[in-house]
């Protein structure tokens, strides 16, 4: 069993890609391996596994714990999305770029985002499933986050491709409302 790690050029955020055992059955793959992912670099202790489902236009984000960062690796389950994170450590070279990457079921790749950065996805198919393991519990009062369109962070979403638009993007209420990252406190 094996991983890799695709470097993303922001320091400690990657993708990785679990080694697939396909077959006339359909196919097998270890989707976490302590002892794998410390050899890859990973040293993060996860204490919880989240997930959630949203059908197509739904954008998750852009989200952060702001006193208790979380560290997340995360991957879909069933269906296509845009993962995003956007690097906010203070003092950090690529403070205010962005990664973004397709995770699907047919890809099984998973992205690893460290402390400190901004995520949000975008649901691409008609409906998915997505997972992610967090370092630190939630903590309903430690919420932040930052507006998904932001133009300071210029986030290349893959709307057209996917028969979307602005308009038909489905947004919970705080995102919506959510501040520039020139706001950031």
């Amino acid at each position: 069993m094996g991983f890799s790690r695709i470097e993303t050029g922001i320091q400690g955020l990657c993708i990785i890609e679990p080694q697939i055992f396909p077959d006339e059955r359909g196919l097998f793959f270890e989707s976490y391996n302590e002892k794998a992912f410390t050899e890859l670099g990973i040293n993060t202790r996860f204490v919880q596994d989240n997930q959630s489902e949203s059908v197509k236009g739904v954008l998750r984000g852009l989200h952060r714990q702001i006193a208790f960062p979380q560290a997340k690796l995360v991957r879909v389950v069933y269906g296509e999305v845009y993962d995003v994170a956007v690097d906010i450590r203070k003092g950090s070279p690529t403070y205010g770029k962005y990664y973004g990457v397709i995770l699907s079921r047919n890809n099984n790749r998973q992205f690893y985002i460290p402390e400190g950065f901004l995520h949000g996805f975008l649901v691409l198919s008609e409906r998915a499933t997505f997972a992610y393991k967090v370092n630190d519990f939630y903590h309903p009062n430690d919420e932040g986050g930052i507006v998904w369109n932001d133009p300071d962070i210029g986030i290349e979403w893959p709307l057209k491709e996917y028969n979307l638009s602005e308009r038909s993007i489905i947004l919970s209420e705080k995102d919506k409302n959510a501040p520039r990252l020139k706001d950031l406190q």
